[in-house]
């Protein structure tokens, strides 16, 4: 099979860059965690909330959660990116850090009120990681995902340029075929479809795995950039990363000279993404 940069083996690229995506990563909107928060307290109006991040990264969506009340367990298999973690909230005493994948890591079934994830949920096995959501949440608990997802550019003639530079040097690398060609805006109908949930998530909808009050919710933002600074954003995405050094570092030259050509800004129209579930047993909650 073709190579995307996304195979399951580069997820291990973040933990080389971890002081630079802390710094250059987009932040998700406080709409989004206000409404993962209500979805997730809904069953669970006390204290002593418990919770796991997979995937947690440098902890770009922990602090929402801490100061909520949950205590929770960050699963992040990155050996500096852990450390980072461990450093950042070290002034909290309900966050500990696991240093695992979430498909080995040891934690407790039917423990759990939330478990999430921010856009790390791709890089999980499907097999083993739906089952083990399932398993580890509580009667009533939440399973909440979110991600970025990008639409076109703002300004069509920078993008025909950028495409122009990407044909020759990223999709000469990468099959063409697996090109995703972006709508101009994303609709909750769109992003339901199993087909894209799976590029989101890498698997197709969280009712195969037995999870209910199943929801979508989107939110719109933009985000502005200078070359250098779009330049750092693409290198913290694992596909760019992966790219050979020749491709890599010719694709970054052109991209930077262009977008400087265009006044030095470039704007990314971001379709945030919040995807829940919720396991119910027959017995109720």
């Amino acid at each position: 099979m073709a190579k995307t940069g996304w195979e399951c083996e580069r997820r291990v690229h973040f933990d080389e860059i971890t002081a630079e995506y802390d710094k250059i990563r987009w932040d998700y909107p406080d709409e989004l965690f206000k409404d993962a928060l209500d979805y997730s307290n809904r069953t669970n109006q006390g204290g002593n909330k418990k919770a796991v991040e997979i995937g947690a990264g440098t902890g770009k969506a922990t602090a929402p959660f801490l100061d909520n009340g949950y205590d929770v367990t960050a699963v992040e298999m990155g050996t500096n990116m852990s450390a980072f973690l461990v450093d950042k909230y070290k002034k909290y005493s309900n966050f500990r850090v696991i240093t695992s994948t979430f498909e080995d890591a040891a934690l407790n079934e039917n423990y759990y009120d939330l478990i999430y994830a921010a856009s790390a949920f791709h890089w999980v096995d499907e097999a083993v990681g739906c089952p083990k959501v399932y398993k580890l949440l509580k009667n009533g608990g939440a399973f909440v995902l979110f991600r970025s997802n990008w639409s076109s550019h703002e300004n069509k003639k920078l993008s025909e340029e950028l495409q122009a530079i990407y044909t020759i040097y990223y999709y000469s690398h990468y099959d063409i075929g697996n090109r995703d060609d972006k709508p101009t805006k994303y609709t909750v109908d769109y992003l339901k479809k199993p087909s894209e949930v799976h590029k989101s998530f890498r698997f197709e909808g969280m009712e195969k795995y037995g999870f209910t009050d199943v929801t979508m919710k989107l939110y719109d933002k933009a985000n502005i950039y200078d070359a250098e600074k779009y330049i750092k954003l693409l290198d913290t995405f694992s596909d760019h990363r992966a790219l050979p050094e020749e491709n890599r570092t010719a694709l970054y030259t052109e991209v930077k000279k262009t977008v400087e050509k265009h006044d030095n800004q470039i704007q990314t129209n971001n379709t945030y993404q919040l995807y829940m579930g919720r396991k119910i047993t027959e017995t109720g909650i």
